[in-house]
């Protein structure tokens, strides 16, 4: 089958092409697919203006003749009682947004040959596009593991530690009570998981299992001119304690506390990003006696970031989710990166363009990730070379083509295994 004749279906929950993380993706992994397939992606009704927007700035991009867009949501009722319920209904309404797709694929008599569910990248919803009969592709698929009780309980209320716990053990009891979740581990022919422990809890066939991190970047650029009279630190995503803000907060803090007043001058943390703890985080700030060192910058437009990035000398991330999209984009700035050595953040570069911190103690942590600071403001040469390995780095490893190349190997995979059982059976009947 010619590539360009095969048409892939593809779910995605949130699409936008002005934005990265999971709305990101959603666009540029069918873009990219678009350039080598007919493509059709199901989508939220709220993601077409923005959608329209990109068709109408771009009218000669030659994959968009690839790539047709259906938009569908779950009737009034169910968008009512997910604002309703709070963050439990944007789970309910994604579990019934996808389970409710296949009659909306019937009724506008979508015609395709491979399904990809593509995201929300949730390793506990099932997918329901296996009740075509034809192959289907699942993810990436991501997984926050627990955060290292210390991690929360040296900084978070028992509440928040509770929460993450309970959050956890439904996703369990998703993943192992949930029938239609073992149909879609079944029938799945690839399973795309964005780190190396997914599987552990998934517990899908290993030979099923394609390791592919989500994120990607559109920005690489060359290594930005090295900042000598002053060393910006620059942090960014959602206030929530597991992103360990408390942590790159009391790391800086050690570290700056340590320096010279004349060096004290030179130096700035800027935190990029809002949420549930902005009020926790601020007390913080107060509380290390860092407010005139540090700048808090409300969640910004994608296109702003580079701005920031270009501006800044390190990039701290105290996270312990299983993916840290933004790792990869610092990288592609040039700018090192400091984070924990897990199977999230840490493996989304190597120690030629960060410096890894093993997640033992918490006063611990914030004493290494101190050094790790200091180390890069002592050592302009080191924090040079790091640039350089970073742009490197997210040149082979995170960009679009990258992935979709590897998606794309899936596919003919798929369609071959398809071929070859189409032979048999037209040789056994003649």
């Amino acid at each position: 089958m010619s590539t360009h004749n095969r048409h892939i279906l593809i779910t995605a929950y949130a699409v936008n092409p002005y934005k990265g993380s999971e709305d990101g993706t959603g666009w540029n992994i069918p873009l990219e697919l678009a350039k080598r397939n007919n493509i059709s992606v199901i989508t939220r009704k709220n993601n077409q203006p923005e959608i329209d927007r990109f068709y109408r700035e771009n009218p000669n991009l030659a994959a968009l003749k690839n790539l047709t867009f259906y938009y569908y949501d779950l009737p009034k009722w169910a968008m009512f009682w997910k604002k309703k319920i709070g963050e439990r209904g944007y789970v309910l309404y994604y579990y019934l947004w996808q389970m409710f797709i296949p009659f909306f694929i019937r009724a506008n008599k979508i015609q395709f040959d491979i399904a990809h569910a593509l995201n929300f990248h949730s390793d506990s919803h099932p997918q329901f596009l296996w009740v075509f009969g034809k192959p289907v592709m699942w993810g990436p698929i991501g997984h926050h593991r627990k955060v290292p009780k210390p991690f929360i309980k040296r900084f978070y209320s028992t509440k928040t530690f509770w929460k993450d716990r309970l959050y956890n053990s439904v996703k369990f009891l998703m993943r192992n009570l949930d029938p239609f979740y073992y149909i879609s581990k079944w029938t799945a022919k690839r399973i795309f998981v964005i780190n190396s422990k997914i599987n552990d809890s998934v517990r899908a066939n290993p030979k099923k299992i394609i390791i592919l991190p989500a994120v990607a970047t559109n920005n690489v650029a060359s290594p930005p001119v090295l900042h000598n009279n002053y060393f910006n630190v620059l942090s960014v995503g959602r206030f929530t304690y597991m992103k360990g803000f408390d942590l790159t907060i009391k790391a800086f803090a050690t570290f700056y506390h340590q320096l010279e007043k004349s060096d004290q001058r030179k130096v700035k943390l800027t935190l990029v990003g809002k949420g549930e703890e902005t009020n926790l985080i601020k007390a913080l700030i107060q509380t290390e006696g860092l407010s005139s060192a540090v700048k808090i910058i409300k969640w910004v437009d994608h296109k702003e970031m580079p701005s920031i990035y270009h501006d800044s000398s390190a990039f701290i991330f105290g996270s312990h989710e299983g993916a840290g999209m933004v790792v990869p984009e610092a990288l592609g700035y040039g700018v090192p990166v400091i984070c924990f050595n897990n199977e999230g953040p840490g493996e989304l570069c190597d120690n030629s363009n960060a410096i890894k911190i093993d997640p033992t103690t918490y006063y611990e942590a914030v004493h290494n990730f101190a050094n790790a600071l200091n180390e890069l403001y002592q050592n302009p040469g080191k924090r040079e070379e790091m640039s350089r390995a970073g742009v490197e780095y997210a040149k082979e490893k995170f960009n679009w083509s990258y992935k979709s190349n590897v998606i794309n190997e899936a596919y003919d995979a798929a369609s071959l295994k398809k071929h070859e059982s189409l032979l048999i059976k037209r040789t056994r009947t003649t």
